[in-house]
């Protein structure tokens, strides 16, 4: 099954680009390519970074230029969708017109005409911007002719509905995974379903944690509700198991299940992966079931998730809304 985003046709899978540039020791180039490589000759064409992916000197923007300097043939394959809007050099959301605009210019500046800016989407919706400027301030890129459409990221159904009025929304870029559903109680999947808005959806499971990752400082990851949080993860791979696959390929399996359900919105996963063999892995389609999936619904209604995604100010940014305008 394949997806269009910006009118361009993008692969059932996508590629996270996280953990290429976001980590403490950060892979090699040559493994970095590799990877990217893998990915697109896997069909996964849709690519996920981000400006603070890294740091202002060393980010998803700066592997992208070199990745496409070095294959060029490889720009009009691959659409990319870039994440920012943070003020410069920290982790806080900034969605006035000034820092959009800047994040945008400096996305481009990076990318230096390699590549074209496919999506650019504001990492966290600001909460004392209203998000009708945020999404103005982008619309003129588009309008521009400098960027190819605008998301949303990590934002409430509220949100997504008063985004849409103002511009064509390409897609919305929420966690959704075994670990994640909330998106099925929250409205943000009845929004998106609605308004024809596809969902590139995070995927993350203990499985990816690699040592001095951010996420082993995550609620759900303390070692105090980390035994708890592990059945899920044990039943997942009992079913993989008995399908001869891994539990991660079960995961992306469920999540992409879940396209073309009733009242569901097309659903893009978009694993990441460092290493070559694991994103083959990952891009491998696995079959599931109706009984395999009455399995796993039974699972997961019996399951409980302890801890959040996030912990303190981050926790409160998940599903963020903004002021109303008052004009």
């Amino acid at each position: 099954m394949s997806h269009k985003i910006t009118g361009k046709e993008v692969g059932s899978t996508g590629y996270g680009l996280m953990g290429l540039t976001w980590r403490p020791q950060p892979p090699p180039v040559e493994q970095s390519f590799a990877a990217m490589k893998a990915a697109l000759s896997s069909g996964a064409n849709f690519w996920n970074g981000g400006e603070l992916y890294g740091t202002p000197e060393r980010n998803s923007l700066h592997l992208l230029n070199e990745y496409f300097t070095k294959y060029p043939e490889d720009a009009e394959k691959v659409v990319i969708s870039i994440k920012g809007g943070l003020k410069k050099g920290e982790m806080a959301p900034d969605g006035s017109e000034a820092n959009v605009r800047r994040s945008i210019d400096e996305c481009l500046n990076v990318l230096d005409g390699k590549k074209f800016l496919d999506v650019f989407e504001c990492a966290r919706v600001d909460p004392k911007t209203p998000i009708e400027i945020t999404i103005r301030a982008m619309a003129k890129y588009v309008e521009e002719g400098k960027l190819g459409g605008i998301s949303l990221s990590e934002c409430s159904e509220n949100s997504i509905r008063r985004a849409a009025k103002v511009h064509k929304i390409s897609a919305v870029e929420v966690e959704f995974s075994l670990w994640a559903t909330d998106i099925l109680e929250n409205g943000i999947a009845k929004a998106c379903y609605e308004l024809g808005i596809p969902v590139t959806g995070q995927i993350k499971s203990p499985d990816d944690i690699p040592e001095g990752d951010f996420r082993k400082y995550q609620p759900r990851f303390q070692p105090d509700v980390w035994e708890k949080n592990m059945e899920l993860v044990r039943d997942i791979e009992k079913i993989a198991k008995k399908k001869g696959c891994t539990s991660g390929q079960v995961a992306i399996a469920w999540v992409k299940a879940q396209n073309g359900k009733p009242g569901m919105p097309e659903i893009i996963p978009i694993p990441g992966a460092s290493h070559e063999d694991r994103v083959k892995e990952n891009m491998v389609d696995v079959d599931l079931s109706k009984d395999d999936l009455a399995e796993i619904d039974a699972i997961l209604k019996d399951a409980t998730i302890i801890g959040g995604r996030y912990g303190g100010h981050a926790a409160a940014l998940c599903n963020g809304d903004s002021p109303e305008l008052k004009e």
